[in-house]
């Protein structure tokens, strides 16, 4: 029988929040945990949609998933986090978790060609890591960026991303998260999981 994290998709993630995520966050002061968990916390606290904070809580889950990985990222390769995370999360989350989520890499490289002065309140690491994914964004890429479907949604969740780097910070953990992903999940994915008994 399959393990029954792997049935249950929050089981799932809570593990990879309890493993992969006790790990280095990108030489920042955090670990991978807490800096999503921070992400969450600051979308709740602005009263951000049950999706986006979904998504800012598992924006870079594709740290955790990549063939890359982020210790690698910072050695100068980029290992397309949001785009692998996005996909992943796609088995059992819809558009308006999974887009913010793909876009978030896309929205710091936007915002550092048309805000003044965000380029110098990035961390050191970030500034390392925008440099491996493209940089700023051309006048043009930043128009068609600022089109698209989850673009504002994005642009939030990145806000919220550079300021969760505080390793003094106390916030709510995983399993406060638990219920909202569960009724975040397709539904599809629901009508397997209430044939199998899953739940959490």
């Amino acid at each position: 029988m399959r393990p029954r994290s792997l049935m249950d998709p929050i089981l799932g993630i809570a593990a990879l929040f309890e493993g992969d995520g006790a790990r280095e966050y990108l030489g920042e002061p955090v670990t991978q945990a807490q800096h999503m968990l921070q992400t969450a916390a600051l979308a709740s606290v602005a009263g951000a949609p049950p999706p986006l904070v979904a998504a800012a809580l598992l924006h870079d889950v594709g740290h955790f998933h990549g063939v890359v990985t982020g210790a690698q990222l910072m050695e100068g390769t980029d290992n397309r986090h949001s785009d692998t995370g996005a996909d992943w999360l796609a088995r059992w989350f819809g558009p308006a978790v999974t887009e913010p989520v793909h876009l978030h890499v896309a929205a710091k490289r936007y915002l550092c060609t048309v805000e003044p002065g965000y380029h110098a309140r990035l961390s050191d690491a970030s500034r390392f890591t925008l440099s491996v994914q493209g940089g700023p964004f051309t006048a043009e890429q930043a128009a068609s960026f600022q089109e698209l479907p989850y673009a504002s949604d994005a642009v939030a969740l990145r806000r919220w991303d550079e300021q969760s780097k505080d390793p003094k910070a106390r916030v709510p953990g995983f399993d406060s998260y638990r219920g909202m992903l569960r009724l975040l999940l397709r539904p599809a994915v629901v009508s397997v999981q209430d044939r199998r008994g899953g739940g959490s």
